[in-house]
């Protein structure tokens, strides 16, 4: 089973010898392939639903990894003990749901030495509550599948830094090694925020209009400050 891009990503941010729970496991593909290449020691496959759980199982029986990979009901985090594993995935959910699962689990966090995390919505609250709750975002990774944009970072425990907050909606990490993937997205942004300003400046200039036309102005403006941490273009190739 190859998996996906985004799925690929979040696994290449994995450590070397780690034990993982991988939450919201759905299929089992991210703790197979983990434990297939050799990458992790072992693996929780973690998720709150009974179909994503048999989906799980079947598919970790037929890749004869049941000895390795253990299939467990868990609500995030809240039926992991401390130091029993020492990484957590949580990818492909919302960013309130993440901070939720951090929150919930914050007892068991602290045993960890590392959270991979790919919110699909919210980015800039996510990183911001790891910022400001005793974590730290030390490396960040970005691809584009099927049209879409996944970011998705590393975490560990550390003290807080100071942030601009066009760094929390984009990502420090990314901005600081000129991501080339992030770069196409900034400028896709820009583009389609600069055509909403137009077509809201043509329209009767409501009170709900000029609000929204300065949220755009603001956007524009804070993915117009991301976008100059490349300097020139040659810098993001």
């Amino acid at each position: 089973m190859e998996l996906s891009k985004r799925l690929y990503a979040v696994a290449g941010l994995v450590t070397e010898g780690a034990s993982v729970a991988d939450i919201g496991t759905d299929h089992g593909y991210v703790p197979v392939y983990l434990i297939q290449q050799g990458i992790a020691s072992k693996v929780l496959a973690l998720d709150i639903n009974d179909g994503p759980l048999k989906r799980a199982e079947r598919y970790i029986a037929a890749c004869g990894l049941k000895e390795q990979i253990e299939v467990r009901k868990s609500d995030g985090l809240l039926n992991v003990r401390s130091k029993e594993v020492d990484t957590v995935i949580a990818a492909g959910m919302g960013g309130a749901l993440v901070i939720k699962i951090l929150s919930e689990g914050k007892e068991m966090i602290h045993s960890l030495k590392s959270m991979i995390l790919q919110p699909q919505s919210e980015l800039g609250r996510v990183r911001a509550y790891i910022n400001q709750h005793g974590l730290r975002i030390v490396q960040e990774e970005m691809v584009e599948e099927n049209g879409k944009y996944y970011p998705m970072m590393q975490v560990i425990h550390g003290a807080p830094e100071p942030y601009e907050e066009w760094e929390y909606l984009y990502g420090k990490r990314l901005l600081e090694k000129h991501h080339p993937v992030l770069y196409e997205y900034l400028r896709r942004e820009i583009r389609l925020k600069e055509d909403i300003l137009r077509q809201l400046t043509e329209h009767k200039k409501t009170e709900k209009t000029q609000m929204r036309i300065r949220e755009i102005t603001c956007e524009i403006e804070y993915a117009g400050r991301a976008l100059a941490c490349y300097g020139g273009t040659q810098d993001a190739v």
